[in-house]
């Protein structure tokens, strides 16, 4: 079977194309001036965005100053330089495994650090550890180190030293050395820095 298709044509008045023209003219236009629009609400919000993006920028940048600030002012306010003392660690001895250090002052605990795999290695490369700041009055202090770790032949080695400092008025900044670890003594030397 077969079926016929008609099409059927309307004719419309001449009047009534041109105003169908006009409309679809200014419906193409409505339609590119609100492509235009978007366009530019894109690129004021992608401007504002960047401006947004700047700001933060700066907010970082002052909040890791003040934090910077703040973190000195607590050090100045805790530690105050007539009874500060600071403890360093550096290691002088490449074939030592420094494995932890305890240290006591005046017979008390103050500092027990273990050491990982990147902070040895940073001693190992002529990198000091600040391991310990506090308050101590003026006058004769005891310092108690105690060092564990491996020699390089694979050997444990734990050795225990104590010295004697004296803190005046200003700053105190004491050195642990460790060379010479198990070959002479205990390998622990103590001076100022």
């Amino acid at each position: 079977m077969t079926r016929l298709i008609t099409i059927r044509y309307w004719r419309l008045p001449a009047g009534s194309v041109r105003r169908l023209r006009l409309l679809c003219c200014v419906a193409f236009c409505l339609l590119g001036g609100l492509l235009a629009v978007s366009a530019q609400a894109e690129d004021a919000a992608r401007v504002q965005m960047q401006g947004l993006d700047e700001q933060v920028q700066e907010i970082k940048t002052d909040v890791l100053g003040i934090a910077a600030e703040l973190s000195q002012l607590e050090e100045r306010l805790l530690f105050p330089s007539n009874t500060q003392v600071a403890v360093f660690v550096e290691l002088k001895d490449p074939g030592f495994r420094l494995d932890a250090v305890r240290i006591h002052m005046d017979g008390e605990l103050v500092a027990h650090y273990i050491y990982s795999f990147k902070e040895l290695e940073a001693l190992r490369a002529g990198g000091v550890q600040r391991i310990y700041t506090g308050n101590v009055p003026t006058g004769e202090h005891e310092l108690q180190v105690a060092v564990t770790g491996k020699l390089d032949g694979g050997d444990d080695y734990s050795a225990t030293d104590t010295f004697s400092f004296s803190k005046d008025v200003d700053p105190k900044l004491v050195g642990i050395t460790l060379a010479d670890v198990g070959t002479s003594g205990s390998g622990i030397s103590l001076g100022d820095w």
